[in-house]
């Protein structure tokens, strides 16, 4: 719905037909002067509203020629007295919506936007929009489908460089929305679905072969069409902008809009076009404008990153919640613990799921793969286009893929996270989780210690122990001890030669009331500390020790087990090897600390302390009980214990609700 817009009714009043145009700001008016320049490609967009005419029909020879814009006169346009909510412009632009009214205009009874750029910096963002179609003459009807249609412009003088006189740029109108204002209405999907037309013959696409159903698949559905388009508009970027040195640098969801009339993304105009070819021809050198053009794309794909964040998890809509996301990523945390990151705010007002989460968490935690890698902290390490639209995450489920084994090995420790946060530890589960556990050893991708080395300093937080769990169900103890989270921190000695590491253990826990504990959680809250130092070197693991014959069966039964159906791909071993290589670790004396909120005396002090030791594998007490690493990434590892359980921990960053 458009709403009215106090700077257009302030500059400009809707001339009528008969009479010339009053003036916009800068002293533009409609003076007789034909257009000149090769007539512009008809507009493929329309107003949202029943009474605007439907546009011209498209001239598929306009654009071949040097210069595929025009330039219009304020007198061939009825300029509305209001524009949309949806359309989006910066501090030093005045929009306008207007429309064409020159019989002999191919866009005559079109809907067009009239940009007026106020400032030095805007009027060149405007000429630069210009000088971009320019240069994809040839590629107009390509980049018409994913990009917002400049048309033409409007300037005092036939001088299109004149700095001092008023500049406006004519383009398309595809909506009276931007993607962000589709995003922030209560009834966004039916609407959206209704926008796009969305049957069968859509929906095939992205690989499915339905409509309807539940919210979560009708949303990650949605998501796709739109994701689909924008890097197909982004990849035509990097195939024919980024060759030309161009780059947008200004994907937001403000300037993407949804096209009612072909169904497709539209990214705003390339005003803010980058040109990362030096323009002095001494530094021009080919290594410096592929590293630039590089830098570029990366630049590109992380802000797709953005928008896919915003559109699947719809708390960072809200600015300060967005704040913190981008904090996250400024200080050069790994996107990779971004779940973790974002876990408690996905998962505060959300008590039946939060729909955000099940859609990335959906095909073995496909979405937060795609998102950790167009948001990566490294612009090398950013994934392409091509690759994105092969994405498991962007592929429905009638499409076969192959996922890579990075791709794989993410899912497996996924699920594994999953599966232990549903804290119901069934003899089946416990079973699954040790076979998950076990499978990701084999797979570890950072075997080195130099790896160990780079990866292992930070916060752990222990998810999942392959050994005994003792709880408080079927036990009477006094007192009643709730563990919380229990922590790992690993901190590199910057005055020791040797890798030597400050190691320290955090459990924290909860002293709760006897009479109601089953359904009250709340108590005193308190600490448990153990730091030592620990030394890390190079190991191995040994499998299968023995030598005979029962062995050998057990060894080829799990050989079939790890390497049968979707791991062959991944191990590409034939059997399983009788070793694993590990990292050793021997730690030195341990101090033992505890503090609480409430007063205990020694007797209560050392009954709490005996029921944390209960509860928390003893490893987690007695450091010196670890004795090897055996599968270390950005965010997941493990280690092993002397009684041979397994110790599974994730990075844990600072909270997002910290």
């Amino acid at each position: 719905m458009p709403v009215v817009a106090a700077a257009a009714a302030a500059v400009a009043a809707r001339p009528t037909g008969a009479g010339p145009a009053r003036p916009l700001r800068g002293g533009v008016s409609a003076r007789p002067c034909r257009r000149r320049g090769i007539r512009a490609e008809a507009s493929s967009s329309a107003s949202a509203s029943a009474s605007t005419p439907a546009p011209a029909a498209a001239d598929e020879g306009a654009g071949a020629g040097p210069c595929p814009v025009v330039r219009f006169e304020m007198g061939d346009f009825d300029v509305a007295d209001r524009v949309s909510v949806g359309l989006h412009g910066r501090s030093d632009e005045m929009i306008f919506e207007a429309t064409v009214r020159d019989p002999s205009s191919e866009l005559y009874g079109s809907t067009v936007v009239l940009r007026q750029l106020m400032s030095f910096q805007a009027k060149r963002r405007g000429r630069r929009a210009l000088e971009v179609l320019k240069k994809l003459a040839r590629r107009q009807m390509m980049y018409h489908s994913y990009a917002m249609q400049v048309h033409g412009y409007v300037t005092p003088g036939n001088d299109v460089e004149q700095d001092d006189g008023s500049f406006i740029l004519v383009h398309g109108y595809h909506g009276s929305y931007s993607l962000r204002h589709w995003l922030q209405l209560s009834d966004w999907l039916p609407t959206l679905e209704a926008t796009l037309a969305l049957d069968e013959e859509q929906v095939r696409r992205v690989g499915d072969d339905s409509v309807g159903g539940p919210a979560v698949t009708r949303q990650l559905r949605l998501i796709r069409i739109l994701m689909r388009d924008l890097l197909i508009g982004v990849s035509f970027k990097v195939n024919y902008l980024h060759s030309h040195g161009l780059a947008h640098t200004e994907l937001r969801l403000e300037n993407v809009h949804v096209s009612p009339i072909d169904k497709h993304v539209k990214v705003g105009i390339l005003g803010n076009a980058v040109d990362f070819h030096d323009n002095d021809p001494r530094n021009s050198t080919l290594a410096s404008n592929d590293e630039r053009r590089k830098m570029m794309i990366a630049f590109d794909m992380r802000c797709v990153g953005f928008i896919m964040a915003k559109m699947v998890l719809r708390e960072l809509m809200d600015s300060s919640t967005f704040l913190k996301f981008k904090s996250f990523l400024t200080k050069g945390d790994d996107p990779a613990c971004l779940r973790e990151f974002l876990l408690p705010i996905l998962c505060r007002n959300s008590p039946s799921g939060n729909i955000g989460l099940q859609m990335l968490d959906r095909q073995w935690g496909a979405g937060w793969n795609l998102l950790a890698l167009l948001l990566a902290t490294k612009p090398d390490k950013r994934i392409s286009c091509v690759d994105a639209l092969r994405h498991p995450f962007l592929c429905g489920p009638k499409w076969r893929i192959n996922p890579s084994v990075d791709v794989i090995r993410w899912g497996l420790g996924s699920t594994a996270v999953r599966m232990a946060e549903d804290y119901i530890y069934g003899r089946h589960q416990r079973r699954r989780l040790a076979y998950f556990v076990e499978l990701m050893e084999v797979l570890n991708p950072n075997p080195r210690t130099e790896n160990w080395l780079n990866i292992l300093p930070g916060h752990w937080r222990l998810l999942y122990c392959t050994g005994r769990h003792i709880g408080l169900t079927l036990r009477q103890p006094s007192p009643r001890i709730l563990i919380t989270d229990v922590f790992l921190t690993f901190a590199q000695t910057a005055d020791s030669i040797d890798p030597v590491f400050s190691l320290t253990s955090d459990i924290g826990f909860k002293i709760m009331a006897e009479s109601d504990w089953p359904h009250d959680k709340s108590g005193s809250e308190g600490t448990l500390s153990v730091t030592s130092s620990a030394r890390i070197a190079t190991g191995r693991i040994y499998i299968h020790e023995q030598d005979g014959n029962d062995s050998r069966v057990a060894s080829s039964r799990s050989s079939r087990r790890y390497l049968r159906g979707k791991w062959r791909k991944v191990s590409k071993m034939k059997e399983l090897p009788a070793s694993l290589p590990t990292v050793n670790i021997t730690m030195d004396e341990q101090d033992v600390s505890m503090s609480c909120n409430s007063t205990l005396n020694v007797s209560s002090a050392q009954k709490v302390l005996q029921e944390i030791r209960t509860q928390t594998p003893p490893e987690m007490f007695d450091l010196s009980k670890i004795v090897c690493g055996t599968y270390v990434d950005a965010r997941l590892m493990i280690l092993r214990g002397v009684n041979g359980s397994a110790l599974f921990f994730t990075r844990s960053n600072s909270r997002a609700d910290s």
